[in-house]
């Protein structure tokens, strides 16, 4: 019996585009305090909040639910000093992400300002705390100060096994929960993890006709790792 000679067909791999909405925030311990703060604006402590979170905690989720509630224009931290930023302020609430990227102090001490003044809200997202900024302009540091600050934490357990679960779902796959159980224990604890290898155990599925298993997975992850 002879073997095909033929360039293997691969198969099509559709676009997955995650949901990222408030219905689609899955809750456990590790982010319970700052999603409910998100989703009871405007009743906030302050008209400003500073969200931290490490990397691979949710926090774009969380901003992306905030403009679903409020319509809050999103920047990045590194834009601001190219933004007319009292028209920012005065067209409605804020979202400033990833503040650990660098940000001109001059222009966020701006728009601390000029947030306060419109009557509006800012929500920022960064790695790290604001106290532990080099600041330069002292009383930027006690805008910072006055700020609402929440965090998000790295996800726990729970969280993990709701996400695999969701990302298998969404893409209609079916997996045995030895697998989700298998896979929580040994990922790196980000959620853009949990995203990445579901991604590639889907696609590896694809191309070999094969169901996800647990020797799948071990697989899989020894390549992530490599």
């Amino acid at each position: 019996m002879t073997g095909s000679t033929g360039p293997q067909q691969l198969p099509l791999v559709l676009p997955h585009e995650e949901a990222l909405g408030v219905d689609d925030y899955l809750v456990s311990t590790s982010n319970q305090a700052a999603f409910n703060l998100i989703t009871n604006w405007p009743e906030w402590p302050s008209p400003i909040v500073t969200l931290q979170g490490p990397i691979g905690s949710g926090k774009t989720h969380l901003v992306s639910a905030w403009h679903e509630l409020s319509g809050a224009q999103v920047v990045g931290g590194d834009e601001l000093e190219f933004l007319d930023l009292t028209a920012l302020a005065e067209a409605g609430p804020v979202a400033v992400e990833d503040l650990h990227d660098g940000f001109d102090e001059a222009s966020l001490f701006h728009l601390f300002n000029a947030v306060r003044l419109s009557g509006g809200h800012m929500l920022m997202t960064t790695r790290e705390w604001p106290h532990t900024f080099d600041l330069k302009t002292k009383d930027l540091a006690s805008r910072f100060r006055a700020a609402t600050p929440v965090q998000v934490e790295e996800p726990d357990d729970m969280l993990l096994r709701m996400v695999l679960t969701k990302h298998f779902s969404d893409r209609q796959v079916t997996v045995d929960t030895s697998v989700i159980d298998y896979l929580v224990i040994r990922i790196e604890r980000s959620l853009d993890a949990a995203r990445n290898v579901v991604d590639m155990l889907d696609r590896h599925a694809l191309a070999t006709g094969r169901k996800i298993s647990r020797v799948m997975a071990s697989k899989i992850l020894e390549s992530m790792g490599e």
